[in-house]
This record gives structure tokens, sequence and C-alpha cells, in this order.
């Protein structure tokens, strides 16, 4: 814990912030002009995915202790192919550049979430209770670590593993380390007591260390967990090693986690509370040394540096108000509400990266509406809210809200929607000029001489760690067989939920990289929209989900807010750029039936939730009792099928 303390109190002092702003600035000289030189060239387009879980505790079983079949094997068939679980570091996106640099040139529509709106005249899409808009917090996507599509990264706090800040202090005890990993069998917790299945609450836990020697990656909150897809080529085969690696590693780590009573959820907002509260868990902390460590946030440096940086900006306390909360937190911690999933495209040709990074702006708004899932808080925040009110009001994709409100404390939010790319090195140039954030040296966590690619660039990867926007550039990685070397760009598509099975998941990935892909080959003039107005269908589909005011140009070039029109496209242009990789036009269908069979149905896993929340009211259940009863049903729906469509 001193040695904690230590870093992060040189993190924040200032002659390590002139010295980082020093190195960082010649790192991205550096990069700009091997980028501007065709280093960052290469052959192939790739793909990979990031997906964020929370853990409850089990449902146990039944004992049956005449049972000796391998508990491994057992454990892998029963496990659906929709239950979470994590995959190693994908892409080690050690330099992942930040894709904008808002300057806060022109006025924007970005909702205000706490902190001052920097564009007063825009309207506030969506508006908090109490009338404080989430344009205040509103801005470019949410941080995640890059050096590998996430590990140890959460949805607004990631950092790269080879980061300065990827580096976790020890927190698992050292009789932990004897504890096997996939290989823990359900014997060696036959000890453990039975509880009844009507006594199961579904709480949030906190997961133990051990669960995170399988393929599960730690995060945020003691209850987080990430699984990441190596990166594949972005053609037929590599859609279908994708396919394979979210649907096992999901199942591996879920297996890990049921050996130590817990359960990995795919969710994108836990609403159970644990034992002692939500506000409680969210905001116990001790000071040492004027270092404030959270009780349940790891206690990485990473971590506990950029909540001081955030806390301090804020005054000390940070507020977090949307409809029916409003309450603030000594921590940052109330990030770790939310999880999602990110998909990841890389772009093989660097001059081009713009006209892909313009046109993924335009899709944030439809693809959001699609797949939101957190429309509740946990249960026990809401006091004395009118459930019907609360029903009628809430934002249908709350995460959001908890990403750009828990970090965006400094002058210049940083959790928005990033503006247009001009040049293809703004990537660069916008992570040197964002909000520096709990600066690190290489050396306080290194003491071997610069080799590596990733080292050379060490300060300005850690500072990219930090720049949060719903779409980001990922500047470097882990080179991928037969489409690029270590030296790449690539997209992070950062708002999207987590859905409640792996198919879903794995549609949304293709939904995403088809799109994008399919409206640059077909040079479609998406990204003629308006900038203001692809913002403003973002949080507009926050806000409202399936009912959002969306903008969109058609191929021909025409305006239209009508969503028939607009999904048509979408799902047009997203068949053709899986069709233009290669990709058969059966295994497109197998990939987007499912979620194009939810906008048919006029049904997302939000609707599903608050409709499930009001036939409970209806049948006299309070507030609190309707949000955990859905939240069981919704649990046990994603074990019975293998999509959302199947639930509706």
């Amino acid at each position: 814990m001193d040695d904690i303390v230590d870093l992060v109190t040189r993190s924040l002092a200032d002659d390590t912030a002139a010295e980082f702003t020093e190195r960082v600035d010649e790192q991205a000289m550096q990069l700009r002009r091997a980028i501007e030189a065709g280093e960052f060239d290469n052959e192939a387009f790739s793909v990979g995915l990031e997906i964020e879980l929370y853990a409850i505790n089990a449902e146990p079983d039944p004992p049956e202790p005449d049972e000796e079949a391998d508990d491994e094997g057992v454990a892998e068939e029963d496990l659906d192919d929709d239950l979470s679980g994590s995959g190693g570091a994908a892409w080690s996106g050690s330099l992942d550049a930040p894709a904008e640099p808002e300057d806060g040139a022109g006025a924007s529509l970005e909702p205000n979430g706490d902190g001052p709106s920097l564009e007063p005249d825009e309207g506030d899409p969506l508006e908090p209770a109490g009338g404080e808009s989430l344009d205040q917090n509103a801005g470019e996507t949410a941080a995640e670590s890059e050096d590998s599509f996430g590990p140890g990264e959460g949805p607004s706090l990631d950092i790269d593993p080879d980061s300065p800040l990827a580096e976790d202090e020890p927190e698992t005890p050292e009789k932990e380390e004897a504890e096997p990993a996939v290989e823990s069998s359900v014997e060696e917790e036959s000890d453990e007591p039975y509880m009844d299945p009507e006594d199961w609450e579904g709480r949030l836990t906190r997961l133990p260390d051990v669960v995170f020697e399988g393929e599960a990656n730690k995060e945020l909150g003691l209850h987080n967990a990430e699984v990441n897809t190596e990166p594949n080529s972005f053609d037929q085969t590599g859609m279908e090693v994708q396919t394979t690696a979210v649907e096992m590693q999901t199942k591996q780590a879920r297996q890990q986690a049921s050996k130590h009573n817990c359960e990995l959820v795919l969710d994108a907002m836990w609403t159970i509370p644990p034992e002692e509260g939500s506000e409680q868990y969210l905001s116990a902390h001790e000071t040492n040394d004027g270092v404030v460590l959270a009780d349940n946030m790891r206690q990485a440096p990473r971590y506990v540096a950029l909540d001081n940086e955030a806390l301090d900006h804020a005054g000390g306390s940070i507020d977090f108000d949307v409809p029916g909360y409003s309450g603030s937190f000594p921590t940052i911690l109330f990030e770790s509400l939310a999880t999602s999933i990110q998909p990841h495209l890389q772009v093989p040709d660097a001059e081009a990266f713009t006209e892909y990074y313009n046109a993924a702006i335009r899709t944030l708004g439809p693809l959001l509406a699609l797949s939101v899932n957190s429309p509740f808080l946990p249960a026990d925040m809401y006091g004395d809210t009118d459930g019907e009110w609360l029903c009628a009001n809430t934002h249908h994709e709350l995460r959001i809200a908890a990403f750009e409100q828990s970090v965006n404390t400094s002058e210049n939010p940083k959790v928005r929607v990033p503006r247009d790319l001009d040049d293809t090195t703004d990537v660069v140039g916008r992570v040197v000029d964002d909000d520096q954030f709990a600066p690190f040296l290489r050396e306080f966590l290194h003491d071997d001489e610069r080799t590596a690619f990733e080292d050379e660039f060490w300060e300005f990867d850690h500072k990219r760690g930090t720049y949060w926007r719903w779409l980001r550039c990922v500047v470097g990685g882990t080179p991928v067989d037969g489409a690029s070397t270590e030296k790449s760009l690539r997209i992070e598509y950062r708002p999207l939920p987590t859905q409640p099975h792996a198919k879903d998941m794995i549609g949304l990935q293709a939904l995403t990289v088809g799109l994008i892909r399919g409206l640059v080959v077909a040079d479609h003039p998406a990204a003629e929209l308006p900038w203001q107005e692809a913002r403003r269908s973002f949080y507009s589909a926050a806000a409202d989900g399936s009912d959002a005011d969306l903008s969109w140009v058609t191929a021909g070039g025409e305006r239209t807010a009508d969503h028939d029109e607009i999904y048509d496209e979408i799902f047009q242009y997203a068949r053709l750029g899986l069709a233009e990789q290669g990709v058969p036009e059966a295994r497109i269908d197998e990939y987007l039936d499912p979620i194009e069979a939810r906008y048919e149905a006029g049904m997302t896993p939000s609707d599903w939730k608050i409709d499930r929340v009001r036939q409970s009211l209806d049948a006299g259940d309070d507030l609190s009792s309707a949000i955990q009863s859905m939240q069981r049903d919704y649990i046990e729906a994603s074990r019975e099928h293998h999509s959302f469509d199947e639930w509706v």
C-alpha cells in the first residue's frame, strides 16, 4: 500500500508533469513523421473485441456427491455459448492514439454531465434529474487500455497492459497463489455451504483474484472482469475465429468464476446491490498520506492515480445526476456501474483512416439505439422515486452518463463524441492536446532499457490511455499474421453496452465493422451528415433507445430521420462490407439476423427491462422489488436462450 501511495504522489507532482509533457511532445513528433512516411500502412484489415462483465453471487445447484464426471468437461457442456467470460489480451495497443482533439471549436450538442458545458448555447439531449444536462460531461469516447484490447482496462479507465499504469500492485494474498486456476474442481469446493435457490438474490459480489488465473482479466471494480479476443484478419476465417473465441472464452471465464461461488453476467449495468448497499459500496474509501484509496477499486497505481486526479479537479467529490437519482461520490468508482463491449477495426491504409473514422462517427447513434441495455441503476439508489415516472423518464443507456460524469471533472470534458478528423496525424495531436491526468514516467515502473517499439513511445501511450472518447484511435498494437505489424492504426468503438448473449455481441461486432467498411467501400455519403447532428443522434439514442430521434444521410444524399430508411441502409451496407471482406452470405445472415430481428420486433434489451419493471409495478410490487425481479428474470432468460431475439 505504501508503494502505491508513493507512486501516486510522484505521479501527481509538478516536476513529473513537466517531464512527462516534454517526453509526450517528443514522442508525438516521431509518430507524426512515421505516419506521414507510410510506416503505419499495412496489408489488410483486422478485427477484435473487448467484453466487460460483472459478478454476482452464484445460484448454486443442489449438491450431487455421486457425480464423478470430470469437472472441467461438465462445465463445458453445461454452459451456454452466451455466457460471459474473458479472453487474452487482444491487440496490445500500446500506442492507442485518441481520435479527436476537441478544441471546443464549434457549438457542440454534447449533453452536460456534471461539469460546466463547453457549449452553453447547445441544447442538452440528455437531461439528468434536476435539469442538468449530460452535455457538461459529454465529449469523446471513454478511455480504454489499448495495449491489448483492454486487459486491466475499464469502460472509462482502460489502460494498456504495457502502459505505465498497467502494472498492478499485488492484490492477492500469498495463500491464494496456490489455488488452481481453471483446473480447480467442484470437489474442492464441496465444503462450501449449500444455499437454497429460494435464498439466492443475485447480489453484486467481489471476484476473488484466483478467478483471474483463467480467461478473465481484471478491471476497475473488484466486481468487474474483462474478456478479450486476440485480433484476427478481417475475413471469413478471422470472423469465425472471433466467434469461437468469444463463445469459448466467455464459457471458460464463467466456469472459473462458478468454482468460487460467483456468476459472471453478460449485462450492461448491475442493479441488485451488494450486501452493504450500492452507495456504501461505491463510496467506501480511506485516505493515506493525502491519497484516496477506494475500498472496492483495484489497488493498481493507474486507477488510484486517475481517481485522485479526477477528485482533485472536482474539489473532492464527484456529482452523479440522472433521472431518478442525484448524489455525489468521494471516488470515481461509480463508473464501474457500467460494462460494455468494444469492437476494434484496424484500417491498413493510413491515408484513408480519416474516411473510416468520420463515417464511424455517423453510425454511433443508430448502433447505440439498437443495443441499449442499461435503463436502471441499482434498485436501492432510487429511494422514494415513483416507479411509473422512472419507467417513462429514465435513459435507456445510463452507461453513457455514468462514464461521462465519473471522469469529466477537468475543464475540458475527456469523455465525449469526437470531432471529425481532417488529417490522420490528428490522432496524435489530439492526445497531446488532451487534459493531462495522472502522468507516469516509465522509470517509475521499469528499470530496463527502451528497446521495443512500445517502450519508445511509453509516455505517449500512457497519455493515450487517459484519452477517453466514444470513438478512439489506437496507434500501434500487437502484430496480426498476414495483416499488420506493431505499427498500425485502428478504430476502437466504445459506446456499445454488453449484451445478453455471446451471439448478440458477435452480431454487433460484425454489424459495426461491416458497416464502417461497407460505407467507405461504397463511397456512401454518410459522412456528409453534419457532425452536430451525428452527436445529437448519439445522445438521443442514449436517452430514448429505439425511439431515438436519429439523423442519417441516405445513399442518394438525402437527409432522413425515418428509422426504416436508416436501418435498411445500416444492414444493407453492413452486409456489403462483410461480403467485401470475403464473408459468405450464409455467415453474414448468421451474424446479423439476430440484431435485425430485434429491430423488426421493436424491442431492445432496455425495452425488455422497462417492460418487465412495469409489469411488476402493475402487480403491486414497489420499485426496488420490481427492478430486482426484472434483473433475476434477465439472468434466467440469458441462461435459457442463445440470442436476445429469442426472448421476444
